[in-house]
């Protein structure tokens, strides 16, 4: 494993982040852990693991000091994330939903809604980023929701699905189309929704494969009056921060991948070197030791790339779409083929509960799935170089 160490040691925390890293490893290995099998066979959302969560104040690395916060790098935030889906993925993705969805409002939003709503996620509210529709997924430009402005308020009618965190959140990031404006992808919109607004309705929470213990919920919006100070910047800047959300969602759902990839390749490695096969263990065998370098090998590049894109983005880049793309795409890949690999090497303790392997195998396929199907990614990277 020390290639792994060397790697993770290779990454440039501050003391503090190294020292808030720490704690957040000691939370994910102490008391999310263990809880994760349990909370994957009930499928109940896991509010333990998030009161834990928000004892570190961990919403507060994300949102600046003046609202409330102690915003530390994205390199940080990336490895929250790894340490604590590589513990119970389902919590992962609940937690780092709330950076997804509050982003754009740090980025994008004005000093009156900063100093409203930001204190509230600092202090561990729930988020959530409402954009897939039933009729639309990879491609968001062909939402339908609508926001018909009404005065001082938005009328939000039409419905979401596959949405995380949204049957418990406190504030949505909700994307529509504004009714005034005729073009389809000009008119697309982002208001912040609080919870409890009237006409927002919980259709259903899905009953999934992986990441059984998050909030998939579809979602209705049935004549919500949202006030316009909710609005973030004017009627038709969505789509511009539509992009800007993925860009910096992307990352997140690769650390999300990896974690999941070193917790399957890590238990592979311990089991292979415990067990025995004709008076052997199974880590001497040949065909073993290559199907061993090949995870490793997928495993720390992809992890390499991580921390390049967190670079990128701490440096001030505002153009890193294609490498987002690439890693996100690569990241999802190498947690599918190390999670089925980790299943393989357990052989048939690996098809059973007791093992978490073929939980992490199952959370790591909607990896593939979500912020732009694995396909769409390779479009998008291979259309970058297309010369103009």
């Amino acid at each position: 494993m020390k290639v792994f160490e060397r790697l993770d040691h290779s990454v440039a925390f501050s003391n503090e982040e190294r020292m808030l890293i720490d704690a957040v490893r000691t939370l994910a290995r102490d008391e999310i852990a263990p809880r994760a099998a349990a909370y994957d066979r009930s499928g109940e959302f896991p509010w333990d693991n998030v009161k834990s969560i928000n004892a570190l104040g961990l919403n507060a690395m994300f949102v600046p000091e003046a609202y409330g916060g102690a915003q530390l790098s994205y390199a940080a935030y990336l490895e929250c994330v790894r340490e604590i889906s590589k513990a119970c993925a389902s919590t992962g993705v609940i937690w780092a939903t709330n950076f997804h969805a509050m982003k754009p409002l740090i980025e994008f939003g004005n000093e009156e809604q900063k100093k409203r709503l930001l204190p509230k996620v600092a202090e561990g509210a729930l988020a959530s980023l409402v954009i897939t529709e039933p009729t639309a997924g990879s491609d968001a430009t062909g939402m339908k929701t609508s926001f018909k402005p009404d005065g001082d308020s938005i009328i939000v009618n039409g419905s979401k699905t596959f949405i995380t965190n949204g049957a418990h959140a406190d504030l949505l990031l909700v994307f529509g189309k504004w009714t005034d404006i005729e073009d389809s992808k000009a008119s697309i919109s982002v208001l912040v929704m609080e919870k409890g607004t009237p006409g927002l309705k919980v259709l259903r929470e899905e009953d999934k494969m992986g990441l059984r213990a998050s909030s998939t919920a579809t979602l209705a919006f049935d004549n919500c009056r949202v006030p316009r100070a909710n609005l973030l910047r004017n009627p038709g800047d969505g789509l511009k921060i539509l992009l800007a959300s993925l860009n910096r969602s992307r990352p997140s759902v690769a650390a999300h991948a990896l974690g999941i990839a070193r917790g399957a390749f890590e238990d592979a490695v311990n089991y292979i070197n415990e067990r025995k096969q004709s008076g052997r263990k199974i880590v001497e065998f040949q065909g073993i030791q290559f199907m061993l370098a090949d995870m490793a090998t997928d495993l720390a590049q992809c992890e390499a790339w991580l921390w390049h894109v967190a670079r990128m983005v701490d440096g001030g880049a505002s153009d890193f779409g294609v490498e987002s793309s690439m890693l996100k795409m690569r990241a999802a890949d190498v947690a599918m083929r190390i999670t089925t690999d980790a299943v393989q090497l357990h052989g048939g303790y690996g098809y059973i509960k007791d093992f978490r392997a073929e939980r992490l195998m199952r959370d790591a396929k909607i990896t593939q799935i979500w912020e732009g199907t694995n396909q769409i990614h390779r479009q998008l990277i291979g259309r970058s170089f297309l010369k103009k």
